[in-house]
């Protein structure tokens, strides 16, 4: 049997960051270095206790506004300007819903509490998918190959049935040592590209 399911990564894929230029503003504000904001967001230790559920988003947002001395209005200022940049892909999103019926499809995203009411409410990606599989909801984090297995069970295909995009390397290859198809994003018509040759049945 072939391929019967497709599945994408979120972050860094789903949307991305097309305009960085007020995270750095914040960055020299704060006399931080390029990309020291974005790791406080997201690898620090209270942002990884909430990828998996640990923590709230809030959590992470006071730990930010404590370690940098800021008061609630600036926070909120901040935090504004820093998803300000984000985009969805729009031809990914149409490509992903016209892969169904004929193939399953979801979304598996390491992301904090309230992810899925984002996904839903704001990016409206249940129009686009059949799952949702979100790392702090159950409690386990890509590259730990059991949210891969939580992933296919959800969609009832087995490893060699799914198809898997995602952006970081080490993500990608936790799928394939379980046996899965995956692909390393790049771009967006590569990653179509990419897809679809599986789709067609190309090793």
């Amino acid at each position: 049997m072939g391929i019967r399911a497709v599945i994408f990564d979120f972050g860094g894929v789903l949307v991305r960051t097309e305009d960085a230029s007020r995270r750095r503003k914040w960055e020299r504000q704060l006399g931080l270095s390029p990309g020291e904001l974005e790791w406080q967001v997201f690898a620090s230790e209270v942002a990884q206790r909430s990828m998996i559920g640990q923590a709230t988003q809030q959590d992470v947002w006071s730990d930010i506004a404590t370690r940098y001395g800021l008061g609630d209005a600036t926070l909120q200022q901040l935090r504004r300007d820093f998803w300000s940049g984000d985009r969805l892909d729009e031809e990914l999103v149409r490509f992903l819903r016209s892969l169904r019926p004929r193939y399953k499809t979801a979304i598996l995203s390491n992301a904090w509490p309230g992810a899925r009411r984002m996904f839903i409410e704001h990016f409206r990606l249940d129009e686009a998918v059949d799952a949702f599989i979100i790392s702090s909801e159950e409690g386990v984090a890509k590259p730990d190959p059991r949210i891969y297995q939580i992933a296919l069970q959800r969609l009832d295909v087995r490893p060699y049935e799914a198809i898997f995009v995602d952006d970081f390397p080490e993500n990608v290859a936790g799928a394939r040592q379980l046996g899965m198809v995956a692909v390393l994003f790049r771009n967006t018509q590569q990653a179509i590209a990419e897809v679809q040759r599986h789709l067609n049945g190309a090793p």
